[in-house]
């Protein structure tokens, strides 16, 4: 069989450097198939982090040469491996060690946006009446595994690191699947305006391009709710009628 190397980064929360690691592979292999085998031949203490093995998890996120991705989902016969195969950890996290990092700031963003208000329902059974169109509408977002490539893909997290001004695509995607939610009477768009920056978004669709569920982030989440925000506190006819309204 042939072999390949794969540079991993080692590390923990001080910093770390890359070593390298020679192994054999095989068809049908993935990188976290290589990472397996690594750990149990040559590095027993080499930190990472993983559960299904299927895609559907969202554990085992990674960076492998330069790209954030699942090592689940990558197959080997899709790299070159005349050169070595780059791994690190995800950029835009606190580093904990290894290939492994802090994404615990996510689980706290999404505790501070609005859970769903639905409104009363339509009959005296206490059911209620929907178009299928509009449920079919925010069926999309409900695929999300919550890996957080796209957080650590955006360069507002990745490169700037306004984690205390902005929410994220991952993030973003949650709220559109509130907001366009058919029963939904909430109002999110003052926290999407003040709280949740979504102003720093500039809709390169770095985010859509990495998700591994196929998610049109930019133009089915983001784009709606900067329109809804705009109409909302930047149309001039609108914010004409709201002077009047306040009198």
């Amino acid at each position: 069989m042939p072999a390949a190397t794969f540079q991993i980064f080692r590390s923990d929360a001080s910093g770390g450097k890359f070593e390298s690691y020679s192994t054999e592979v095989s068809e049908g292999m993935v990188v976290l198939d290589a990472v397996h085998q690594i750990q149990a031949t040559q590095a027993n203490n080499l930190a990472a982090r993983w559960n299904c093995k299927a895609g559907k998890c969202g554990s085992c996120s990674a960076e492998i040469n330069g790209m954030p991705k699942l090592m689940c989902m990558t197959r080997l016969s899709d790299l070159n491996l005349d050169v070595p195969v780059l791994l690190q950890p995800m950029k835009a996290f606190p580093l904990i060690r290894d290939l492994v990092t802090d994404v615990s700031w996510n689980y706290a963003v999404k505790k501070k946006i609005k859970k769903l208000k639905p409104r009363k329902p339509d009959a005296e059974d206490g059911t209620w009446r929907m178009v299928q169109e509009d449920i079919d509408r925010v069926q999309e977002f409900r695929k999300c595994i919550e890996c957080f490539l796209c957080q650590d893909v955006c360069h507002v997290l990745r490169e700037h690191h306004l984690h205390n001004e902005f929410i994220g695509p991952r993030f973003f995607v949650y709220t559109a699947s509130l907001e366009m939610h058919p029963l939904d009477t909430e109002d999110r768009l003052p926290d999407l305006k003040k709280e949740d920056g979504i102003g720093y978004c500039n809709i390169t669709k770095c985010c859509t391009s990495v998700c591994p569920e196929d998610i049109t982030i930019t133009d089915n989440a983001i784009i709606p709710l900067k329109e809804r925000v705009v109409d909302r506190f930047y149309d001039p006819l609108r914010k004409f009628f709201r002077m009047f309204r306040s009198k």
